[in-house]
């Protein structure tokens, strides 16, 4: 069963292209990465874990995030809006991005709440354009 807190697809193209692809679709929809983390890396540096390919991509949407802290300032707290590409176990990539209205319920302001459905649309927009990438 899949969490109800993200937004994902599996496509069946290599990891590399995935991340590509999603970088690209992030910035169509005025996206930036503010961070990256080489989870894979991390692990095995820290704990010695082994474990397939995963990556966290830390993405802003800077007119969104500037409306969102001018409603709410503590909102920092839950930005920036993640974005994860990992080796699925047995073949594909999995790309799959926070879903904001779940991220953002524990927030009451009707303003926030507005924000979070846009953000919602186009992360939406890039997932659904990485699983149709050809």
């Amino acid at each position: 069963m899949q969490p109800d807190y993200g937004i994902r697809t599996t496509v069946e193209m290599p990891f590399d292209e995935a991340v590509q692809r999603t970088r690209e679709a992030l910035q169509k929809q005025g996206f930036g990465i503010l961070s990256e983390i080489d989870i894979q890396q991390k692990l095995k540096e820290k704990v010695g874990a082994d474990m397939p390919r995963y990556l966290i991509l830390g993405a802003c949407n800077p007119p969104l995030a500037h409306k969102a802290l001018q409603a709410e300032p503590e909102l920092g707290l839950l930005l920036p809006c993640n974005v994860i590409v990992y080796e699925k176990e047995g073949g594909g990539t999995v790309v799959a991005a926070v879903d904001p209205d779940a991220m953002l319920s524990v927030v009451d302001n009707a303003a926030v709440a507005e924000i979070a459905r846009e953000a919602k649309t186009r992360l939406r927009t890039v997932i659904d354009e990485v699983a149709t990438a050809r």
